[in-house]
């Protein structure tokens, strides 16, 4: 599923569009070294994390979205290093359980 489809299906707030990728996986957690071992390509990751690296460990893994979850905000840096990689950014003001929830009701696993 794109993920314009997504982020509208759940009320996603859009910070950076960069592509419109084709999402097949989700992932949530907050420790980078997990999310590094255990996150596929083509995924969109929930996260409470907004700092810099996020965006270092999301392309390493080929995760392609990133929502930041709970109402949180990224900095600026994230932002423009998001930009810099192609790593698209939203923010939900809901739980990452809520919105893993959600995008599972859509058939991403």
């Amino acid at each position: 599923m794109k993920i314009s489809e997504i982020a509208k299906n759940i009320g996603l707030k859009e910070v950076v569009f960069c592509n419109d990728y084709e999402i097949e996986h989700c992932y949530v957690g907050d420790l980078l070294s997990v999310v590094m071992r255990s996150a596929q390509q083509n995924s969109i990751w929930l996260t409470v994390q907004s700092h810099v690296n996020i965006i270092a460990v999301a392309a390493l893994t080929g995760i392609r979205a990133i929502v930041l979850c709970e109402g949180l905000d990224y900095p600026q840096d994230t932002i423009e290093k998001a930009k810099e990689e192609g790593i698209n950014l939203y923010i939900s003001p809901e739980s990452s359980y809520y919105v893993a929830g959600k995008i599972y009701e859509l058939g991403i696993r």
